[in-house]
């Protein structure tokens, strides 16, 4: 780990079938879960075992989404008065509000003719006795591990007004062996720990995986070999890797401009560090730094107007933000420490680091301009924090004094901090966009029976 924050300093499933509702919603927004101001009490919700196949394991699944989100908090299916719920009957609404359950959901496992599944469930309020939302997916059996996922998205975003999270990936550095004889492997997983994969032998020294955002299915990274560093471009569907070219120097941190049609990386040449940017099209290599120092960690903004990027110029690594074509450089980090590993939020309007000062690391955000700096989660050693692809929630690589590395999430207010679901060790995670951008049938109607505005 210290290894790579020196190295950084001087450097799916598609066939989903479309949503249809099986009810009529409502547009109108609740004040159920206030988001933006943290929530002190996390909001009860009854998930019921669904009926059909791997119906129990689904509920399980939207559960401990819902759960490890912060926002909701499940209640045991054993305080459960009601059971047996189908899709055509409305709660016993006082059953519920008895149990404290301020939402309701369940549904069902339907085979059709052609080998798939309709996944159908409904979301009530019982104490407004009133639909929140109710919808029908349509996918393969063996695909109800991601609409678990999806509908874990739904119930998050009709609840707190924001888009979920939940249906994406995450890329990492899976470690094993000794520190002094470490082993790492590119690999991939559910953002929820489940089905890690591993995409490389172990036979290089892998760094900085990251995502397209414009294509999850491709990522870059950094590999390390006895007499090379190389860029690899990685489609996921198709194992295809290829390299961007040999460079007269070691390369660092490539990231993916937003449009999928940029990677901007680091390269280490006669004792000088500066960030380039290679147009994939053209495969032509502009270089946008030129200082004496070491100038790294390049982040597009999600317009991909400008770039944050890491730079010692002034003597400590600090935060700079520059125009995509290089100019206008300029300092944005304000307070006192070591700033490193910048990463401009999918939102635009925030920027996430590693700051290092009074003996510990640090996850911290900050605005744009380098204003409103907050710190959200502190320790022995951690680093490299990526975004869930709502702008909600940070991953990062948190490290032991015994060596120990682990992937572990915090909300932007700092309240929900939390171990990821992968049990394994493992660095620099990279948080995938959303799988599939939303099917226009998902959207939420307004209905006869919907809870009111």
């Amino acid at each position: 780990m210290r290894l790579k924050v020196l190295l950084s300093l001087v450097a799916s499933l598609s066939v989903l079938a479309p949503v249809a509702a099986l009810a009529q919603d409502p547009t109108g927004q609740t004040e159920d879960v206030i988001v933006d101001q943290g929530v002190i009490r996390p909001y009860p919700i009854a998930v019921l075992p669904f009926a059909g196949q791997n119906g129990t394991e689904l509920a399980s699944v939207i559960r401990g989404d819902l759960r490890r989100s912060g926002f909701f908090d499940p209640l045991d299916p054993n305080s459960f008065i009601e059971t047996g719920l189908s899709l055509a009957n409305r709660p016993n609404f006082p059953q519920w509000t008895s149990v404290g359950a301020q939402a309701v959901l369940y549904g069902s496992v339907t085979p059709r003719p052609d080998g798939r599944n309709d996944f159908g469930f409904r979301l009530y309020d019982p104490y407004r006795q009133c639909q929140l939302a109710a919808y029908q997916f349509t996918a393969t059996p063996e695909q109800w591990r991601r609409i678990a996922h999806k509908i874990a998205d739904v119930v998050y975003g009709r609840m707190t007004g924001e888009q979920g999270l939940f249906d994406s990936r995450v890329i990492f550095v899976a470690e094993s062996g000794t520190q002094l004889n470490r082993v790492s492997r590119l690999a991939i997983m559910d953002q929820d720990g489940y089905l890690p994969v591993f995409l490389t032998q172990g036979d290089e020294v892998i760094m900085s995986p990251r995502f397209s955002v414009s294509n999850p299915d491709e990522i870059t990274y950094v590999a390390l070999g006895k007499d090379y560093s190389r860029i690899y471009l990685y489609n996921l569907t198709t194992g295809r890797r290829e390299s961007l070219g040999e460079f007269d120097g070691q390369v660092l941190a490539p990231r993916f401009s937003n449009d999928g049609s940029k990677v901007a990386f680091s390269i280490i040449r006669g004792g000088n560090t500066d960030i380039y940017v290679m147009d994939l099209g053209t495969r032509q290599l502009s270089r946008l730094t030129s200082d004496p120092g070491i100038d790294t960690s390049p982040s597009f903004s999600p317009d991909g107007s400008q770039i944050v990027f890491n730079s010692d110029r002034s003597g400590t690594p600090r935060l700079y933000v520059m125009r995509s074509d290089g100019s206008g450089q300029r300092a944005i980090s304000r307070g006192g420490g070591v700033y490193t590993a910048p990463a401009w939020s999918p939102t635009g309007n925030l920027i996430a680091f590693t700051k290092q000062g009074g003996g510990r690391f640090s996850t911290g955000i900050m605005n744009v301009d380098g204003s409103g700096e907050r710190l959200l989660s502190s320790s022995y050693f951690e680093e490299g924090p990526s975004w869930a692809p709502n702008g909600r929630y940070v991953m990062f690589a948190r490290q032991t004094r015994a060596g120990d590395t682990r992937l572990w999430t915090v909300d932007l207010s700092g309240r929900v901090v939390a171990q990821s679901g992968y049990d394994g060790r493992g660095s620099d995670p990279a948080w995938s966009p959303l799988l599939d951008e939303q099917p226009a049938g998902l959207g939420v109607t307004q209905g006869a029976d919907s809870c009111p505005t």
